[in-house]
């Protein structure tokens, strides 16, 4: 009787749903019966703390570090991550050995048709520094105020008034079956590094696991996400960190669109360069920090 992988995942409604389509995919993928993949759900850090910002408290390992551990110890065979929530540098005992194919990697406005259309000084509640100053950058008279908390939670404080809007990934609400809000466009706010895609990490060493997770591997977007992290792990960014990259497939080749923002949005930059994976997506970023302005550079520690 074949033994069937154990699969880790943080308890939210969107993490379980993720995590219920790597199941799927792996049961499909091996002609394994339905529910074959047991699914292990733990709350992170990330989770538990709701009343500060991840900025403040540790960045994005707190989405991760239960995660590991469990992974570590052999209590699961992999782990299913958000990779817009994973640190670009992780550590070596951990394999990245599979992607999902991408969902909608925009944004979506909960509480207005469009940016331009918010009120004078509408208070819009968000805890990402790239959205925020994204935001501040076409629309200074905005305020922004920290909002945290898993999806539904999220919409809930909108619908209390904490905020006259938020903004919300299009592929998370996709997946939880929630309809709400406006899509906004790449070429109006270019999402975080990673966005939409799903991440299975497995043990290094682990080859049997490895083998499995080949078969749901979706290669263009491993390219596409590869890209934007290699960019990311190059600005030295965290999640003070005001950055956003978009990687598409163009032929044999990728598109990398990307941005760097001060923290207050006054100060910005964009490339959109044709590249051929990693080295290239590494070199724009020094690139991108060399020829970008103090107010921008202070927010890296890959600047020079």
């Amino acid at each position: 009787m074949p033994t069937f992988p154990v699969l880790g995942t943080r308890a939210s409604p969107l993490a379980l749903a993720q995590a219920r389509s790597v199941a799927r995919a792996l049961e499909a993928a091996h002609g394994w019966a339905p529910d074959s993949v047991v699914i292990r759900a733990i709350r992170t850090s990330g989770d538990r703390i709701q009343d500060r910002p991840l900025s403040e408290v540790g960045g994005k390992a707190l989405w991760t570090k239960e995660l590991d551990l469990m992974l570590a110890a052999g209590e699961t065979s992999l782990s299913v991550h958000s990779m817009k929530d994973v640190e670009s540098e992780r550590p070596d005992a951990f394999h990245l050995a599979a992607m999902l194919p991408r969902a909608d990697v925009r944004d979506r406005l909960i509480g207005a048709a469009a940016i331009a259309d918010l009120r004078e000084g509408a208070v819009v509640g968000t805890s990402s520094p790239r959205r925020a100053a994204q935001l501040l950058s076409r629309r200074p008279d905005l305020r922004i105020a920290p909002i945290r908390g898993n999806v539904q939670t999220r919409l809930d404080k909108l619908e209390r008034g904490e905020a006259d809007a938020t903004l919300l990934a299009a592929a998370g609400l996709e997946r939880l079956g929630i309809v709400a809000g406006h899509a906004i466009a790449v070429g109006e706010m270019l999402p975080a590094p990673g966005q939409a895609a799903i991440g299975i990490e497995c043990r290094t060493e682990d080859k049997a696991t490895r083998a499995l997770l080949q078969a749901i591997n979706h290669l263009p977007t491993c390219a596409c996400v590869a890209a934007e992290r290699a960019f990311t792990r190059r600005l030295g960014g965290t999640c003070h960190s005001p950055v956003a990259a978009l990687a598409e497939v163009a032929g044999e080749r990728l598109r990398l669109r990307a941005e760097l923002l001060g923290i207050d949005g006054r100060e910005r930059i964009f490339e959109d360069r044709l590249v051929d994976g990693v080295e290239d997506a590494v070199a724009l970023a020094a690139e991108m920090l060399a020829a970008a302005p103090p107010a921008i550079r202070d927010a890296f520690d890959g600047a020079p």
